[in-house]
């Protein structure tokens, strides 16, 4: 891929990861999905852990609660969505194993927040 094919904002987004990793003493990791697969470029996806938790952060413009299926292993999560005109899915692997039968989710204006345990287990998340 040539510079001119960069997306001008992967290195803000990055350098943003390296001043939130450092603030959070190594415990901030920010994942944002580009391209032509899963929700492209109009969604941004955050994680972050402390010592018990990790949340996730998915910005979901122009996405109904109602079409939003979230999932987990304990290792992955999967968001699917769909509109009258496409169907989207993003896999974001978890910086460490959760208990996603301790999830829970809330969706308010486009924002998707997610809290899981941390630990090991298998289930789907119902959003609120």
């Amino acid at each position: 891929m040539g510079s001119r094919d960069r997306d001008p904002f992967d290195d803000i987004f990055n350098e943003l990861s390296r001043m939130m990793d450092e603030m959070m003493g190594g415990n901030f990791d920010m994942h944002v999905e580009n391209g032509d697969s899963g929700f492209g470029t109009d969604v941004h996806l955050t994680t972050q852990t402390d010592d018990d938790h990790v949340y996730v952060i998915a910005d979901l413009p122009g996405i109904d609660k109602e079409a939003i299926d979230v999932k987990c292993d304990g290792k992955t999560l999967t968001i699917s969505a769909s509109t009258e005109h496409r169907e989207y899915e993003e896999q974001l692997r978890l910086p460490v194993s959760v208990d996603e039968h301790a999830a829970s989710a809330t969706f308010n204006n486009n924002i998707l927040e997610i809290k899981f345990e941390r630990n090991d287990s298998s289930a789907n998340i119902n959003v609120e």
